[in-house]
């Protein structure tokens, strides 16, 4: 029998991060929880910690330091607190494999660290490739690190691309649901409240993913996510809209032929295609019956009131460090949103407002990185109050 994968998971008590802990406890002849991590719900993290008794658990923030080492302590766990505490536990020798699933850019600091440490990288964290894709997909090259998507459209073209080593992609098709407010014009979205925007019809994610699917900017964050993990072309990544979510993603090859991977909308089935890669495990998800779905249909993005899927092709196309200003001041637009501060329309209006005024960086350093990221988040909020 083959020795359990020791896994990090970053972002635990998140939507894909309980999902993933899902995953371990169905199959735990493979995998073994090494690392938790977890921002401020530390009340579920110790609930994970005292289940799945990991080495170590890291707090994002330190006043919650306390409270969950009194709870871990006596169990012989490790608990430490902050991003520099993060960025050294995913390195340790006992990690083999990193669930990156911390949301928006605060995942691309340990990201980068394990890399660093030679680890096999689960990613979940889009933005990290968005932000930083270069240099991430560079330190990985460096590295010889494997990264595995756990998107579910990214994990779809990552399996429609088994077997084809060495045969060109001619283009890839990113499917996407069109979101709550699919077929809703710019009159209708101006009175749109965060509680109609939250209902996704698909999926069950976090929500700050699902108002970005709401906006049509998780696609385009996906699009130049795309970019880096398959080294495509801006021209080669297309979306088209398939409501049902059943078709997750499509390659097309220079001979003309098509491949999709298809299930039903649910995450876990990337999460342990991911982590049990090469190996497909056997699961006990509910199975796809045709006859459940006898129409599939497909339609183009209404790139004219969703603007923000444009947005995000104009910061790819312009390089340099534009994706991660748009990615920044999506942070900020979205948080916003869900505060009852703007409304939905403004979220792309922050964002524009954002690439054409930060200052743009042709070739960024982490350094540069990091400096957009601030000034992006300082502008975006001084425009809150105006938009």
């Amino acid at each position: 029998m083959e020795e359990k994968k020791r896994i990090a998971i970053l972002g635990a008590t998140g939507s894909i991060g309980n999902q993933a802990l899902e995953v371990v406890r169905a199959n735990p002849d493979h995998f073994e929880v090494e690392v938790l991590s977890a921002n401020g719900n530390t009340d579920l993290l110790i609930k994970q910690a005292l289940e799945f008794k990991p080495n170590a658990v890291v707090v994002g923030a330190a006043d919650k330091l306390e409270a969950v080492k009194s709870a871990l302590w006596d169990k012989g766990i490790k608990v430490y607190a902050g991003a520099e505490a993060l960025k050294q536990v995913v390195q340790m020798d006992t990690v083999d494999l990193v669930l990156t699933a911390i949301v928006g850019y605060a995942g691309l600091a340990s990201t980068l660290s394990a890399i660093e440490a030679g680890k096999t990288i689960c990613l979940a964290n889009k933005e990290t490739l968005v932000v930083a894709g270069d240099l991430v997909t560079k330190a990985a090259r460096e590295k010889r690190v494997a990264i595995y998507p756990v998107d579910s459209e990214h994990s779809a073209i990552f399996q429609c691309l088994a077997g084809e080593f060495g045969n060109p992609i001619e283009k890839i098709y990113l499917t996407a649901s069109g979101g709550p407010f699919r077929g809703k014009d710019r009159t209708f979205l101006q009175q749109v409240t965060k509680a109609q925007a939250l209902k996704h019809p698909n999926w069950t994610m976090g929500a700050k993913i699902t108002i970005d699917s709401a906006t049509l900017m998780n696609k385009g964050l996906e699009v130049i996510e795309a970019k880096w993990l398959f080294g495509l072309r801006d021209e080669q990544i297309d979306v088209i809209v398939h409501p049902q979510s059943i078709i997750h993603s499509v390659v097309q090859f220079t001979d003309g032929s098509m491949k999709a991977q298809m299930g039903l909308p649910d995450m876990k089935l990337p999460i342990q295609y991911a982590m049990g890669y090469p190996e497909r495990l056997k699961s006990d998800f509910k199975r796809f019956n045709f006859l459940d779905y006898p129409n599939l249909s497909f339609e183009q993005p209404d790139r004219k009131t969703f603007r923000c899927l444009d947005l995000a092709y104009e910061a790819m196309a312009k390089g340099g460090n534009a994706a991660c200003i748009i990615n920044a001041a999506n942070e900020v637009a979205v948080a916003a949103f869900l505060r009852d501060e703007i409304g939905f329309l403004a979220i792309a209006d922050v964002i524009e407002n954002c690439l054409a005024k930060v200052s743009w960086v042709a070739q960024p350093s982490y350094e540069d990185y990091v400096n957009t990221d601030q000034e992006s988040r300082n502008f975006a909020t001084s425009l809150l109050t105006t938009i």
